[in-house]
């Protein structure tokens, strides 16, 4: 018989607290670690099943087939659903008779375990892994593996063991506490990659706060703009962006504690003095916090992503130690490397995350192709996090360098943040192997989507199938559109968030019919097994002559053309089409750029794309401007043209 758990909306809501929700897509990794946990279970498995999620899924089948059973609920993870219990019932009745197994109520099963003391580790029947229920964090790895590596610099070798970290951590736990800050408050910091960059993060993490990561490439006014946003009362710098940090120093009035590290400029105290005097033991009273960073402002200023802090105990599993558990499961030889600066998302998330694994996180002080292929060599790296632009750029490394490294120990080589050309990521998976595995996220955490490299070779150029976050694919009025037809990307289902200070852009991101569905402004489609693809944002759309172009295509193309170095697709004003669609292009070799190279490149698309997707010119510049994530600002180069008024003819 297959028993009938009824679940709670609190499961997904509460994605920290022990229970799972096994709406999970039926990924191959996912199948197997469930179905290896089923093994270990002292109690009868349940398949958690919510709302309008299939129940026909292979991890369903299979929990069914090993003996398992079902937990039923009628809501999705926003609450709303389109079956109603009976209809959920009756679907899982189905499911269960296909397997030959009769279906009865499991409550009161679940009441007589709970009495008989079976359920100590778990809620209502339901196991978790060993890896989810134990607290993890800093402080636990510190004590448990004391000097094991937990931060190695790259460049200088230099190392941090889990201990002196904790240690750090602590000292400037305590230092905020005293400076008046409490759960809830907040700290903004503005350092380059450096093993303290950690240890900020774990000090307001484990201090209930909210932190704000600052890029290091900000002028003063725009560093001001995000620490007054974002409410900071504590501002922390290092010495190498003094002559930025003391400009905004006195455009923040709000921030009552400034410390800066190496050395302190005027208005700002030692860091390392004022820590050196504080207890390296925790407080005693430690939870969970959170980051709150800023969009990369390539459309704008840029906006804060905030959450509510649950205020857990510290330790507490979250939703990415639980994604990074099933996707990339890291061991006790695991080492990843973090090549990108830490001030931006998922780098910084994802060498936290890291550290509750116990795994030691190398550091690039700054990316360079060569050198991250030495790291991976030199500490054997298993787990590493890319984006398109490095991939690119190892690739146009000469054979030879390429060839000079051992790449053999990585298993997870982790990319996001932006599309990845189908291309290059084919010669990636020929170069390293079929461990190249690509997400789609965004830092609002609306959503999360999954490739695994036999899915994306079956299903070019996917990013993959959610995890969380139901798609919907729609037009500028909100209406569904149909399998295989592109328009704005909307999810339902994840986490909520909003920007910060700016209800406007909040109210942007929802769904114009009211259904409370959120888009971070991606068009893309969906394939009849639900992959989706991604076209380009809907900011990055020329219209010509009426008609509407997205970019991605040619860039895609040109980027790996091996004259072309780095390429933009814009569209700039047209006095006749409206708008004209222009490559600017930073060649491999400025001795190349010219009318002759500007006409290769335009017959290259040609080629394979319609003429109208196109470039009708090419500029050629030394650089263009990206963000340190790889990110195009085309609204630098948008902007530049705009203001020329008029289309260059000529390439340059």
């Amino acid at each position: 018989m297959v028993k009938l758990y009824f679940g709670g909306q609190w499961m997904v809501d509460q994605p920290g607290k022990r229970g799972i929700n096994f709406g999970l897509p039926p990924t191959t990794a996912a199948l197997e670690v469930y179905l290896d946990m089923m093994s270990d279970s002292r109690l009868p498995w349940i398949a958690s099943v919510f709302g309008d999620s299939v129940l026909d899924t292979p991890i369903a089948r299979a929990v069914i087939e090993r003996g398992g059973h079902l937990r039923v609920g009628i809501e999705d993870a926003a609450g709303r659903s389109e079956r109603t219990n009976a209809e959920m019932v009756a679907a899982a009745a189905e499911l269960a008779a296909a397997a030959g197994r009769p279906v009865v109520p499991g409550s009161a099963l679940v009441a007589a375990e709970r009495r008989q003391g079976l359920l100590s580790e778990t809620v209502s029947g339901h196991r978790t892994p060993a890896v989810w229920r134990r607290l993890v964090h800093l402080g636990k790895i510190a004590a448990e593996q004391p000097g094991k590596a937990a931060v190695i610099m790259a460049g200088s070798g230099r190392t941090v063991t889990f201990a002196e970290l904790d240690a750090a951590a602590n000292r400037l736990a305590h230092v905020l506490f005293e400076s008046g800050l409490r759960p809830g408050g907040h700290l903004a910091f503005m350092l380059e990659n450096r093993w303290e960059f950690l240890a900020v993060a774990w000090a307001a993490q484990r201090s209930g706060l909210y932190y704000t990561a600052v890029s290091t490439q900000l002028q003063a006014d725009e560093c001001a703009y995000i620490v007054n946003d974002c409410g900071a009362e504590v501002f922390i710098a290092s010495a190498a962006v003094a002559d930025v940090a003391v400009k905004v120093s006195a455009a923040t009035p709000q921030v009552r504690l400034r410390l800066m590290m190496d050395s302190a400029a005027a208005g700002f105290v030692s860091y390392e003095e004022i820590t050196a005097a504080a207890p390296a033991t925790p407080l005693p009273r430690e939870l969970e916090g959170g980051d709150m960073l800023y969009s990369s402002g390539t459309t704008g200023r840029p906006k804060g992503i905030r959450r509510e802090l649950t205020l857990d105990p510290i330790g507490t599993s979250n939703s990415l130690h639980q994604l990074i558990s099933v996707l990339f499961p890291p061991d006790g030889d695991s080492v990843y490397l973090s090549p990108a600066p830490l001030y931006h998302s998922a780098p910084l998330r994802f060498c936290v995350t890291m550290h509750r694994f116990g795994v030691p996180v190398v550091l690039l002080e700054k990316f360079d192709p060569e050198r991250a292929l030495a790291a991976i060599e030199t500490y054997r790296v298993t787990h590493s996090q890319w984006v398109p632009t490095m991939f690119i750029r190892m690739l146009k490394l000469p054979a030879e360098t390429r060839a000079r490294y051992d790449v053999s120990s990585m298993r997870y080589a982790i990319h996001a943040a932006a599309p990845c050309p189908a291309p290059v990521k084919e010669q990636m998976i020929d170069w390293w192997g079929p461990v190249v595995h690509e997400y789609y996220s965004a830092t609002e955490g609306a959503f999360f989507v999954y490739a695994a490299p036999a899915e994306w070779l079956a299903h070019k150029p996917t990013v993959g199938r959610p995890v969380y976050g139901e798609p919907h694919v729609c037009d500028a009025d909100g209406a569904e559109l149909p399998v295989g037809e592109a328009g704005i990307l909307y999810f339902s289902g994840g986490p909520g968030f909003e920007y910060h200070g700016d209800p406007v852009k909040t109210a942007a991101s929802l769904d114009p019919q009211g259904r409370g569905w959120v888009t971070v402004g991606d068009v893309g489609y969906l394939d009849e097994e639900g992959f989706i693809y991604l076209t380009d944002r809907a900011s990055h759309m020329i219209i010509s002559g009426g008609v509407n172009i997205y970019p991605q295509e040619a860039e895609n193309l040109l980027a790996v053309h091996p004259k072309v170095a780095d390429v933009a697709v814009i569209g700039v004003p047209d006095p006749e089409m409206g708008e004209e669609v222009k490559a600017v292009v930073q060649p491999a070799s400025m001795d190349d750029a010219g009318p002759e190279l500007a006409a290769e490149l335009i017959a290259h698309c040609r080629d394979h794309l319609a003429h109208y997707k196109c470039p009708q010119s090419v500029d050629f510049r030394a650089d263009l401007p990206r963000n340190s994530t790889g990110k195009l600002l085309k609204r630098v180069l948008r902007d530049e043209y705009a203001r020329s008024g008029a289309v260059q003819q000529a390439p340059r």
